[in-house]
């Protein structure tokens, strides 16, 4: 082998390391890419998941405060209605003696301006 051809066949040796140095990157680069979609892909299922399962606690929570609404509306309009009947949705009585009293007042006064 002449030293033209040894060094021809370094040369080929060395470009074969490069080039193999070069697919050895391209693989990396390759692999880290399908790795990172894949993991895009299963947290993007991930999430659709989550959000599917929020949605349908917020509509059982939703369900669970109506009712509790309607039934506090319930006890609060039967117990207005007990009030009424037992007269305890009327002024207080101290406030009608009160009333009253402001009501004898401007009479006694009306009384005493017609009696003059």
């Amino acid at each position: 082998m002449t030293k033209f051809e040894a060094l021809k066949s370094k040369v080929s040796e060395a470009e074969e390391v490069a080039r193999k140095i070069w697919l050895a990157g391209l693989g990396a680069y390759g692999k880290s890419f399908d790795e990172a979609q894949g993991r895009y892909e299963k947290l993007s299922a991930e999430a659709g998941k989550v959000f599917d399962e929020l949605v349908s606690k917020g509509e059982k929570l939703e369900t669970e405060a109506k009712e509790k609404f309607k039934a506090k509306a319930k006890v609060e309009a039967r117990v207005a209605e007990v009030r009424k009947k037992l007269g305890l949705d009327k002024p207080s009585t101290e406030q009608k003696v009160d009333e009253l009293s402001a009501k004898i007042d401007a009479l006694t006064e009306a009384v005493a301006k017609l009696a003059k």
